[in-house]
């Protein structure tokens, strides 16, 4: 049997016979002591970034991964998050592009995500009480949320780390960020009076969620401004399937006086509405317009005629995650928040 000598990584940096990569390995490697590339590797902030770079282009060539039971008997602390998500969530707008936002923040630290799903007839308690009666992550974020929201209030008092993608009541008291749907409202319902529409008519979210409200407040508001008719698409949601809207559709347009003017907060609400228009035999641009909201190109490639918002899902995931982060490192620091929102003076 032939002896096996030291191994070289494809950088040259070379591990002894048998050698498993571990922190001693990373400190033999680097010169330093084990407890200052421990620090590093957790991103102390009295370390300096040159150290840290160094340190962890060390630990990524010789295929270093921390051990998760060690970690946490030393720290407490898992290094995973969880993105806690509702199965029924619009997947072609938000869902993907917040995932992949989020694990972009956190590329770069010792963190890593884990994706806790729950179904639209589970109640969406069981996944927050489970991870911290666990303690299986260090800190959750969470979205569809309500004005009085009872995951908050647990996770307020139980003080474990979080952030909301979206605000409630209390939001003064927590982590959050938000885009400013009372300002998405009125922008789309002064869009839509500016081309002539006179009887608007808003997919809305589910009630129960706040960002819903915001919607409606803003679009109730601007339509009394602009003198306009404003209604609620009745049976159905944005959150729902297709084909809920899509029937909908029908006694909307069959009154006497059907809406001339169309607003859906999603990709497959606004999809699905003009398909079940036009399948009337009427013809976006001309009979009706549309305002939509998305987070991916997509609707200007579906139809050029719709008014489109962007909302930078992107943003929202890379704030959350530093936010949490924060929340998890500093937590008698004050929460990180922002509101972000569309520019009210665009032009379609």
């Amino acid at each position: 049997m032939t002896k096996s000598g030291p191994s070289d990584t494809p950088s040259g940096i070379r591990l002894e016979s048998g050698e498993r990569p571990t922190l001693k390995t990373i400190a033999r490697l680097s010169g330093l002591a084990v407890p200052t590339v421990s620090r590093a590797l957790a991103d102390a902030p009295d370390i300096g970034k040159q150290t840290k770079a160094r340190i962890r282009d060390i630990a990524r060539q010789i295929g270093y991964r921390p051990n998760r039971a060690g970690v946490r008997l030393r720290t407490g602390r898992t290094n995973v998050i969880s993105l806690v998500m509702s199965t029924e969530h619009d997947m072609m707008n938000h869902t993907a592009r917040l995932i992949s936002s989020v694990s972009s923040a956190i590329r770069h630290t010792p963190y890593h995500m884990i994706i806790t799903p729950y179904f639209p007839d589970e109640d969406p308690m069981v996944p927050i009480r489970y991870i911290v009666e666990t303690g299986s992550a260090d800190g959750l974020i969470i979205n569809q949320i309500e004005p009085d929201d009872p995951r908050v209030r647990y996770l307020m008092e139980n003080k474990f780390p979080f952030v909301t993608h979206g605000r409630t009541q209390m939001c003064d008291q927590h982590a959050y960020f938000d885009y400013d749907n009372t300002a998405f409202g009125r922008l789309a319902v002064r869009a839509l009076a500016r081309r002539g529409r006179r009887r608007i008519a808003l997919l809305a979210p589910p009630d129960s969620q706040n960002y819903a409200q915001n919607m409606i407040e803003g679009a109730t508001a601007e339509a009394a401004e602009q003198g306009v008719a404003f209604a609620i698409v009745p049976g159905a949601d944005a959150h729902q399937d297709n084909p809920v809207i899509e029937r909908a559709m029908g006694p909307l347009f069959a009154t006497d006086a059907p809406p001339d003017g169309l607003i859906a907060p999603t990709i497959g609400g606004c999809v699905t509405m003009i398909a079940a228009v036009e399948a009337m035999g009427l013809t976006l641009g001309q009979d009706f317009d549309m305002v939509a909201k998305e987070a991916i190109t997509f609707l200007r490639r579906f139809r050029k005629e719709i008014l489109v918002v962007d909302e930078d899902i992107d943003l929202a995931g890379d704030f959350l995650a530093r936010a949490l982060l924060h929340r998890i490192g500093t937590p008698d620091a004050a929460p990180m928040q922002q509101l972000v929102g569309p520019d009210m003076d665009m032009t379609f």
